[in-house]
């Protein structure tokens, strides 16, 4: 839940950002900006106490969990920082819905077994889907211009 309030918050900061710098009036720019800062704080989990509770969460038969959650904190490093350079926002937003994707399985196993990250139980599974897909279309957004 708080990588989805991060986003919100912001995007919300970006926004208002925007009325003092021409950047960040656009607000697909925004929302890339917001985005990079989502991933940061998700990336941050992957190296921080929050780590044995995501080493739990790799679904069993996919390799050694501690490499998996060290890479994927590696990729949100990637995407956070590659979503703010234009030429490559549209690339880096297509691997960070292809990672969410790759990724859910996670969630679908902390759901099903109530697992907790820092004594805080994990969304139950409708909750999450409801959030990836949120993500996944944010990022949709950072260049699909409606």
């Amino acid at each position: 839940m708080a990588p989805l309030i991060v986003l919100i918050a912001a995007f919300v900061v970006f926004r208002a950002i925007g009325f003092i710098s021409p950047y960040f009036a656009d607000w697909h720019l925004a929302l890339r900006a917001a985005l990079g800062i989502m991933f940061l704080l998700t990336a941050s989990a992957h190296w921080g106490k929050r780590r044995p509770y995501l080493i739990r969460m790799v679904p069993d038969g996919v390799g050694d969990p501690a490499t998996w959650v060290t890479l994927t904190g590696l990729a949100e490093l990637f995407i956070a920082f590659t979503l703010q350079i234009p030429r490559l926002a549209p690339l880096s937003a297509g691997i960070a819905i292809v990672m969410l994707c790759c990724l859910f399985p996670a969630n679908i196993k902390a759901a099903r077994e109530n697992l907790t990250i820092l004594n805080q139980p994990v969304p139950h599974l409708v909750p999450r889907l409801l959030i990836q897909l949120l993500f996944i279309a944010a990022l949709l957004a950072t260049f699909w211009h409606f």
